[in-house]
């Protein structure tokens, strides 16, 4: 019997003026100064924390998380291309009730945000958990 991937799908609409829809939902005006790029690093913590939050609830913990992500975009040495050659990811995570040994948990995190494996290039986590 051949087990079958799950599939997720995700649609976003950009209109002429900049606002972004996610179909069924609200619009949103991209705050000034934001660009794609910051999307993408705001896609990466999110994403990072929905995914630890998964497993943390399924080993039995809640959490409370805030992230930074900082990325360097220039030209590639491989193809000239420009693209983010360097993303550090940072979070505060607050475990309830506290584990004595987070590893598992935080290499399930980073591991199953599709984000990040999404990247051509592997961001580099840092975690601190209290």
């Amino acid at each position: 019997m051949t087990t079958r991937a799950r599939v997720f799908e995700y649609a976003v609409d950009v209109d002429r003026n900049g606002r972004m829809t996610v179909p069924g939902g609200a619009q949103v005006d991209a705050p000034e100064g934001w660009q794609p790029d910051h999307l993408l690093l705001l896609a990466l913590v999110n994403c990072s924390i929905e995914s630890l939050r998964f497993h943390a609830r399924r080993a039995g913990h809640e959490i409370a998380a805030s992230g930074q992500a900082h990325g360097t975009v220039t030209q590639r040495e491989s193809d000239g291309r420009y693209a983010f050659v360097e993303i550090k990811v940072r979070f505060d995570v607050q475990l309830t009730p506290r584990a004595v040994d987070t590893t598992a948990l935080l290499e399930k995190a980073e591991r199953d945000c599709f984000v990040g494996a999404s990247l051509t290039i592997k961001p580099e986590y840092e975690w601190h958990v209290s």
